[in-house]
This record gives structure tokens, sequence and C-alpha cells, in this order.
């Protein structure tokens, strides 16, 4: 369910982004609905209303709600000021490498790497396996974020079908792939 609860943000962005622009009217006030710059300002509005409702509940986020956060307000406060979709298409290939470095730079500060500390009351894996499985995280994360710039930039009437649906299904094989990969390295608790 948290998980999902993270993608409404993008898929309400998917859903205003590709709506044919229309006025709506609320009140005495007419917003235009539809296209990229109300996708935008959708996606930052309902970003700060679900990280700022898990804040609330948690009394905390976790750091990759508050990269994302801060990643879509600034990326989208820029884009709605300059009228430029080209900012928010640097938003996913900035945070994929935002995280590339982060589990790059865990394998040197502390005594476990990032995906030890995030999953390792889950698994027993052996150090090594940690290590290799950290370096892919950081290779994949580095590789998305040039896949999501390089349609962005190229095929300019898919990027927000790549961003939402490629890069969630790039993601779900990569996790198989690293599932069935550690599947044999797994070893059962001590009871």
């Amino acid at each position: 369910m948290k998980q999902l609860i993270d993608f409404i943000p993008l898929i309400l962005f998917f859903v205003v982004y590709k709506m044919d622009p229309r006025t709506v009217e609320v009140g005495a006030n007419a917003f235009e609905l539809g296209g990229p710059f109300s996708a935008t300002l959708v996606l930052m509005v309902t970003s700060v209303i679900i990280y700022g409702s898990l804040f609330l509940k948690n009394r905390t986020l976790e750091k990759a709600h508050i990269v994302t956060l801060v990643a879509v307000v600034l990326f989208g406060s820029m884009t709605l000021f300059f009228h430029d979709e080209a900012f928010l298409k640097w938003k996913a290939p900035i945070v994929n490498w935002i995280f590339a470095v982060a589990f790059l730079g865990s394998q040197f500060i502390g005594e476990k790497t990032l995906l030890e500390r995030m999953m390792g009351h889950a698994l027993t894996l052996p150090k090594d396996i940690w290590l290799k499985m950290n370096i892919s995280w950081v290779v994949f994360f580095l590789l998305l974020g040039a896949a999501n710039l390089f349609v962005a930039f190229t095929f300019h009437n898919i990027w927000v079908d790549f961003k939402v649906f490629g890069s969630l299904i790039l993601t779900f094989l990569f996790v198989i792939g690293q599932f069935l990969l550690i599947s044999k390295h797994i070893q059962p608790e001590e009871k």
C-alpha cells in the first residue's frame, strides 16, 4: 500500500498531461487543465499533499521521499516559472543520479551499504553479495537516469509514457533479476 501511495502524484500527472487542454471554471476562477503545465502543477500539489500527510502521520519522511519532494517542487517550479517543460524532463534523471550517488557513497560511509541498511532486516546475505547488489543498484540508477534523459529529449511524444511506465517496468524487471540472482545466497535466519 505504501508504494502505491508514492505513485498517486505520478499517475495524476500522467492523466492530466495526456488530457486535451480545456478551461475549467471553479467559482469565479478559470483554470486550464491538460497538457504539461497543468500536469506539473497537479504533480507538485499532490506530492505536497501525499508527502505532507505521510509526514503528519509518521512525524518523519524517508530520505527518498524528501529527495523526490524537493526535486518535484524545484523542477516543477522552474517548469512553471519559465514555462518550459525541459526543466521537468531533468527531474527523473537527476533524482536517479542522486540515488546512484547515495548507493555508491554508502560503500564508503558506515559499516553497511545502503541496500543492506534498507533490506538487512529481511535478508541475511554474505557481505560480498550485499556489495555486488549495491553496485548493481548504482549502475541501474545511472543507466535509468541516462535512459530517462535520452527519451525525454529525443522522443518528446513518448517521454511521459516512458517516465511513468517504462521506468516502472524497468525497475520491476531489475528487482526480479536481483531476486533471482540472490535467491541462491539467501541464508535462513537462525532461531
